[in-house]
């Protein structure tokens, strides 16, 4: 067993020793040209909103679904939704707070994860934000009512987690990202799911919710199928099914940071229920353009992160140019709903100027249907958020999520999302 470690240590780290240095050179980005969503592959020019739904939107759909995040390979055969826990005065009396176990059911397979929800008290119908958090849901409030996950869970010292475990030692430790108060205070509710709940994140697709699809024999999905970004965006719609039936909910906006907000995109883009989509600092794989090839690129996304995309989408690992879309595309399938990119100036693994200019090269959609978003004169000026049905902000400071964000985000809810 020492033996086969060692040589996977060796063979890692070759690979990765063969990856060119990142790129964080604007000078050094190699020429390219930004595939017209509006022009078809076979050549058509897609001139109103019609045409674009008729002729345009399906095909690039199918080509990130094949080629890039997966198929789902079929319908469940059964979900239930259980409310498991309920308090009407949560949080000082401020929030209804509810507790969801969801079912999901498949080839005589189960998985089962938890939605935590709260409400404000004293509004009928509230607007929700949905977003995953990245290690248990009683990691991101202190209120010692909320369930601890049972899920495997990736170790962090600052987080206390260990053994691939969470406890009650980890309890409020993301309670800095989600600011439950300020959510209730302006009347938006809050539901989240731990992702790990889901599909775990680790280059094993034996557990979690592939493994409910499998045919006989069958260890992995097939080359076009979904790597855990589409797992989790179905996830979030497997969430949607339970909230868009809570008659206390008026209209839900998805959201997701880092590789979360990988899968909201895909969530917005694949399930039209959501009333918007948020996505914070993305990156590759995301909202940024993957033909600059700045920070994080294919070949490195997939060479790190092998279970998140498909097995197909490694075909383009260090061969952007060969790709006939790009990230701006995605965002297009998100028209004309309202659409919030985020970045951070610090942030360049994740390539804060191509999520910018994949939200400009995106807008024509959205001007398809009178909608307003990042023009060509814009500038992505660092705390000066663009707030339009298509929006964009570049705050300062690094990868995270933040007060500042969220109060962006709130803005923008008020005026497009409602």
């Amino acid at each position: 067993m020492k033996r086969i470690t060692f040589l996977f240590f060796i063979i890692f780290s070759t690979m990765l020793l063969a990856q060119p240095e990142a790129n964080y050179d604007e000078t050094k980005i190699p020429k390219f040209s930004v595939p017209d969503p509006l022009t078809s592959f076979s050549g058509l020019t897609i001139t109103d909103s019609l045409q674009w739904e008729e002729k345009r939107k399906l095909e690039i759909f199918q080509f990130f679904e094949k080629q890039i995040y997966g198929k789902v390979p079929a319908l469940l055969d059964e979900y239930s939704f259980k409310v498991i826990e309920q308090d009407n005065n949560a949080l000082g009396g401020k929030a209804q707070r509810k507790q969801i176990a969801v079912g999901l059911k498949k080839n005589g397979r189960t998985l089962n994860f938890n939605i935590l929800l709260y409400l404000p008290n004293g509004h009928e119908n509230a607007p929700v934000f949905l977003g995953y958090n990245f290690h248990g849901n009683h990691t991101v409030t202190n209120d010692p009512n909320v369930i601890i996950t049972e899920a495997w869970n990736a170790n962090s010292t600052d987080l206390k987690i260990s053994n691939n475990k969470a406890t009650e030692a980890s309890r409020g430790v993301r309670a800095n990202r989600w600011p439950i108060d300020k959510m209730l205070d302006k009347g938006y509710g809050l539901a989240t799911v731990y992702y790990g709940e889901i599909d775990p994140d680790k280059n094993d697709f034996s557990d979690g919710l592939h493994s409910l699809f499998y045919d006989e024999e069958q260890t992995k999905p097939k080359t076009n199928e979904w790597g855990s970004i589409a797992a989790w965006a179905f996830g979030l719609s497997r969430a949607m099914d339970y909230l868009d039936n809570d008659t206390n909910i008026s209209n839900v906006i998805v959201f997701g940071h880092s590789r979360l907000g990988k899968a909201a995109l895909w969530a917005g883009a694949t399930d039209p229920r959501f009333t918007g989509v948020i996505s914070n600092n993305s990156g590759c794989g995301g909202a940024a353009l993957s033909k600059r090839k700045f920070g994080e690129t294919i070949g490195r996304i997939n060479n790190s992160f092998p279970h998140w995309f498909s097995e197909s989408f490694k075909k383009y690992s260090n061969r952007e140019e060969t790709l006939p879309v790009d990230q701006h595309q995605l965002l297009t399938l998100i028209a004309p709903r309202p659409l919030y990119v985020a970045s951070a100036i610090e942030d360049e693994w994740a390539d804060p100027k191509g999520e910018f200019l994949s939200a400009q090269h995106a807008s024509k959609v959205y001007e398809l249907y009178g909608k307003k978003g990042i023009s060509l004169t814009d500038v992505h000026e660092v705390d000066r958020p663009i707030q339009q049905t298509l929006a964009y902000h570049m705050r300062s400071g690094k990868h995270d999520v933040t007060d500042y964000d969220w109060d962006q985000y709130i803005t923008w809810a008020e005026t497009f999302s409602r």
